[in-house]
């Protein structure tokens, strides 16, 4: 069964949506429940739910807007079920996202950005370039303000180091991005090391962008 991915605006979500959702957190870490998702419901303007066969095995709110004239994906609170098909999952939400991208913003470049609890949450942005923080690169000036206004826009401005990224929690769950890999060792060792000075207890993340240029937008919308 091949994994089907809808969209919708958050006001047309049911309670029973949100607890299907608060089923899927309560397999991680992160301690999103249903509370904590009716508030993303007031706060985010869509959110995709990826099914297969009908059960709910991911999702995200996010939604698509300018920062000073620049097209942005921004992702939200998400997270996807521990089981075999995770990759695939977290892909097709992310491709369903950029393909609105695509269409609310044609032959422009668009900058994708979220909140990170664990490594794995960098697969999201396979594809995409231009990507910060990664392993071995040293953040521009322009860079470091990326970072401090996405934290802005995330409800966490001022708690954001602009040279590592991390957005120092409040001792409340993060409304971040909920990924684990299959395999962890297979994760890049360099881009575990960018997570080392979290505190998950607190409730930090890691701020991550990248850019899904126009013409590969187009290629994957064509796809």
């Amino acid at each position: 069964m091949t994994i089907q991915v809808e969209t919708k605006d958050c006001t047309a979500l049911s309670d029973a949506e949100l607890s299907e959702m608060a089923d899927i957190c309560a397999d991680g870490p992160a301690g999103y429940d249903v509370g904590l998702l009716s508030k993303q419901r007031d706060e985010w303007v869509l959110n995709s739910q990826a099914r297969e066969s009908g059960k709910l095995l991911g999702f995200s709110f996010c939604t698509l807007e300018r920062i000073g004239g620049t097209p942005c994906v921004l992702i939200g609170l998400a997270s996807v079920k521990r089981n075999g098909k995770r990759e695939q999952v977290l892909k097709a939400i992310v491709n369903d996202q950029l393909r609105r991208a695509w269409l609310a913003f044609p032959d422009e470049d668009v900058l994708v950005g979220t909140r990170l609890l664990d490594p794995a949450g960098y697969n999201a942005y396979k594809g995409l370039e231009d990507i910060v923080p990664r392993p071995g690169h040293k953040a521009t000036g322009e860079e470091r303000a990326w970072g401090r206004r996405l934290a802005k826009r995330f409800g966490a401005e001022g708690r954001i180091d602009d040279r590592t990224f991390v957005v120092k929690g409040d001792s409340s769950p993060c409304g971040a991005l909920d990924h684990e890999a299959l395999k962890p060792d297979a994760v890049d060792p360099e881009i575990k090391k960018l997570f080392q000075p979290l505190d998950r207890k607190r409730g930090d993340s890691l701020v991550v962008f990248g850019w899904a240029m126009a013409d590969d937008l187009a290629a994957r919308v064509g796809k």
